[in-house]
This record gives structure tokens, sequence and C-alpha cells, in this order.
């Protein structure tokens, strides 16, 4: 076979293997238990967060899956979904400050659900459905660790905090990024509300612009008209002007 076949073909494989690792890589640094939707509004009332735990066993089953909410920035009114298969146990504790709202002070918050009794296969996730009362409004982002117990006995620890500028960690926690409050009159944020309004400002600009721009133009038309009748009359005077001698 000629030298150059064999370079080639071989450069191939190589390629081919490389690809294939990268997939292969990508398809575990995915398999991560992640929370849904990633972002809610601070203060949100009345939602639902959706944890997804996929298996990236082969050879074992999920069997357990404990989520710790934390209680420095408390979500109120925890309320769990049946889950076919499923056992769900709820943990609550004492809050170190108590959250005052329009229906009182509250001092207990649930810390702790844990799900067991159900299998979650090889190549299979599941997702538990938490509905909630209140999501706190003092703080940017909540992070929920959560342990992930397989039939062999292994557990994953999905508690590790991400730092920003840093790389991924292995078993990241899953975190709920808490945006801006929505303001009285339904605008999503401040700068929202400055955008619109600079918005309107260019707007408005751009419309009086257009409004001068159609005035000096009908001035400059009827101008025009007026300079033409003029030159038509002018002309029309040194004609008759220009014959009245020679009758």
């Amino acid at each position: 076979m000629p030298a150059h076949r064999t370079t080639l073909r071989r450069a191939g494989t190589v390629a081919a293997l490389a690809t294939a690792g990268v997939l292969a890589a990508a398809g575990v640094a995915s398999a991560h238990v992640t929370v849904h939707p990633e972002s809610y509004a601070k203060g949100a009332t009345d939602g639902v967060l959706t944890f997804r735990v996929p298996n990236e066993e082969d050879k074992a089953s999920t069997t357990k899956v404990q989520v710790y909410l934390p209680t420095d920035h408390p979500v109120l009114g925890v309320l769990v979904t049946p889950q076919n298969g499923w056992t769900a146990k709820v943990t609550t504790s004492k809050l170190k400050t108590p959250v005052k709202t329009d229906d009182g002070t509250i001092t207990d918050a649930v810390s702790q659900i844990t799900w067991t009794g159900g299998k979650i296969a090889a190549g299979q996730y599941e997702d538990f459905n938490v509905a909630f009362g209140q999501l706190p409004d003092d703080t940017d982002q909540l992070a929920f660790k959560t342990l992930q117990t397989y039939s062999d006995g292994d557990v994953v620890r999905w508690i590790e905090q991400t730092t920003a500028g840093d790389d991924e960690p292995e078993n990241p926690a899953p975190v709920l990024k808490l945006t801006a409050k929505e303001s009285e009159d339904g605008d999503a944020t401040p700068a929202a509300s400055a955008s619109t309004a600079a918005t309107a400002t260019k707007t408005t600009s751009a419309s009086a612009s257009s409004s001068s721009s159609d005035s000096t133009a009908r001035g400059l038309g009827i101008a025009g008209l007026i300079v033409g009748v003029l030159g038509l009359a002018a002309g029309a005077f040194a004609i008759v002007r220009s014959r009245t001698p020679r009758s």
C-alpha cells in the first residue's frame, strides 16, 4: 500500500477515536443532576421546581435521591408532587432568622426531601417536581445539594459549588439563578425600563426629525412652484413687451 494512503488511513482513525472520546466525555459531563427552569425572579410565588436525576451507571440503578434546600435563604411553602413508585419524605428545620410575610412570620422551612422506593435504570432519568409558595428575594442564586444513591451502594454527592471564572466541578450542585424582581407596573427590571425609555426617546426624536424633514421638503416644493410660476410670468411679460413695439 502506498505510504500516503497509509498515512491518511491512520490520520482518519486517530480523528475518529478523538471525536468519539470527545462525544463520550460530553455525554458524561452533561449527565448531572439539574434543576429546571434554570432561573426565576427574586421573590417569585406559586411556582414549580423540577429536579432532573439521570442515571450515570451502566450496571446499577438509582434507588434514592436526597435534595437539600438552603435554610439561610429558605424556600417557603414547599409541597411535593406524588411520584409513581417513589415515596417522598419531607424534613423541616428551624430557621436561624425567621422570615416575615404577609401571612405572618415563618419560623420553619423544608430543609430536605428524600425519595425512595423507586428505580432509575441505566440510560434513564427521573423528574421530581416540587411546588413552592415563595422564593427568597435576598440572594442571586440557590444551590440545592443532592445525594444520589445507587443499588450497588455507590453514592454520588452533587454538592460542589461553581465559582465564577473556574471550570465546572466534577459533581456540581444544581443551581437556580434568581433574577431581578418585576416592578409594580410590570417592567422586568429597572434596566429594562431605562432601555424602554431610551427606545421611546429615540423613536420620538426620529419621528420629530422625520416630521421636520417632511415640512422642509414641502416648503422647498412650494417655493419651487412659486419660482416656476414667477419665471413663467416674467417670460410671458417679456414676450408681450417685445411684440408691442413691432405692432
